[in-house]
């Protein structure tokens, strides 16, 4: 009789926690990536220019830009704000300069390859600024190499 009533005790110990637990809360939903133009910027990311000749990388984790004779400036990756057709990345490199790169939903044209990407590029790295056009990684792994 006595291992019935611990039993039975414990039981209604359990019953007694759970009670406060309200399952009837829909879970937490995930926050979709950013997109802008179709392209998921969450993925990996390139821009170029020209004249003069330019190129920035915009991995998960950091920005990285390269220039015709200027040392390569990287800087932490906080993501893109998005506003409509834009998405702006407000950073600054390892050296302390400013970065801020703008992405447009708007075609571009390189001005030098029969090219069209799906995004124009502006980058304002300290008081110097870059214009060109921008697309995913993949599309410019998939372009035919001259």
């Amino acid at each position: 009789m006595r291992v019935i009533a611990l039993a039975a005790a414990g039981l209604l110990a359990l019953a007694a926690c759970s009670q406060g637990v309200d399952d009837s809360r829909p879970p937490a939903e995930v926050a979709a990536p950013p997109v802008l133009a179709g392209i998921d910027l969450n993925q990996p990311l390139r821009a170029v220019g020209t004249e003069p000749f330019w190129g920035l990388e915009i991995a998960p984790q950091a920005l990285s830009w390269s220039g015709v004779d200027q040392a390569v400036q990287t800087a932490a990756n906080p993501g893109p704000a998005m506003q409509g057709t834009t998405a702006v990345w407000r950073t600054e490199t390892a050296g302390g300069t400013l970065l801020v790169v703008t992405l447009i939903a708007t075609e571009c044209s390189d001005g030098m390859s029969d090219r069209t990407y799906p995004l124009t590029a502006r980058v304002e790295l300290g008081d110097q600024s870059f214009n060109g056009c921008a697309a995913s990684q993949a599309f410019f792994d998939a372009a035919p190499r001259p």
